[in-house]
């Protein structure tokens, strides 16, 4: 073997060496370091266990189903379309934004209402003898039903609220009225009216003052109260004191017509009622009233008749 083989064979098992050496201290360092962060983790969790305790002693709401609400008020932003918000906040102010109910929310249950009913109808269709398309187009309608469910249910409330304010707006402007006369400013007048009355119309009038005495200008409160609501009347009684305010005129006259016409709307429209009644009751009339009659009437003639002719 020539000397150059030979330092061929050195250098290469000093490489070799070198080699092992680091792979070695390389495994080492690598042990030591897991070794390490598996120490920390547990002086971590030994130290804080106030934190763990505090986030286990959590509701179940806020542990689970509140990131599962927000996913589905991610998805439904996704779904809906951009000026759905805008609506669903219109729809909210008119049914007096009821409490726990916001607009994510909203969006949130129809997402659920949308999968629940989908998988519930396509669960009950799907045991029936239906044909297949028959099974689409119901789970379809399902999933949709579901869908708009919660503007159903915020619509019914809206309604009953506005309901509610039409029947008790002539007596809040008569007691407006009476307030201005007596020598009370408009907004003591508007005081004693959220303060005297109940219902959802004193709610709209306490927010009327609170818009008033932060500054807001009364025509620019008169008419975010008229945006608010769908209900015509008290969009005529606020576009009146918008004009009365911007002309100049009497409040004290103008709250006097109102209060007029808001009484004779009322007495037409139980009028209307009234005479609504005739035309309703005729269903169950001829339905049900009129066959009993018939029956208790003619029920022993025909027997007799009956009879009669079985003696023949």
């Amino acid at each position: 073997m020539s000397s150059t083989m030979i330092l061929l064979l050195g250098a290469g098992l000093v490489f070799l060496a070198l080699t092992l050496s680091l792979a070695t201290i390389g495994v080492v360092t690598s042990e030591r370091r897991g070794v390490a962060r598996s120490v920390a983790a547990i002086q971590a969790l030994d130290s804080a266990p106030d934190v763990l305790t505090a986030e286990l002693n959590r509701p179940f709401a806020e542990r689970v189903l509140g990131p599962l609400g927000d996913r589905l008020v991610k998805t439904g932003v996704r779904l809906v379309r951009a000026d759905t918000a805008t609506k669903l906040q219109h729809r909210l102010d008119i049914a007096g934004n009821p409490p726990a109910w916001d607009v994510d929310r909203i969006i949130g249950l129809k997402v659920l209402g949308l999968g629940v009913f989908t998988v519930l109808g396509f669960l009950y269709i799907s045991g029936t003898d239906w044909p297949f398309y028959r099974v689409i187009l119901g789970t379809v309608g399902a999933g949709a039903f579901g869908y708009v469910l919660p503007n159903i249910l915020l619509f019914n409330a809206g309604q009953k609220r506005e309901t509610l304010m039409r029947n008790s707006l002539p007596d809040a402007i008569d007691l407006l009225t009476v307030s201005v006369e007596a020598g009370l400013g408009f907004d003591a007048a508007v005081a004693r009216v959220a303060r005297n009355t109940t219902g959802p119309l004193s709610q709209e009038f306490a927010r009327l003052l609170q818009e008033m005495q932060i500054g807001v200008g009364r025509t620019q409160a008169m008419r975010a109260m008229a945006e608010r609501s769908s209900l015509a009347d008290l969009k005529s009684f606020c576009l009146a004191m918008v004009q009365a305010d911007s002309l100049g005129i009497p409040i004290g006259r103008v709250l006097r017509i109102q209060s007029q016409e808001m009484r004779t709307k009322r007495r037409q429209r139980a009028e209307e009622k009234a005479q609504q009644v005739p035309v309703r009751i005729m269903i169950p009339l001829v339905l049900f009233i009129l066959p009993c009659l018939f029956i208790v009437i003619l029920g022993p003639a025909g027997i007799q008749i009956a009879d009669t002719f079985a003696n023949l």
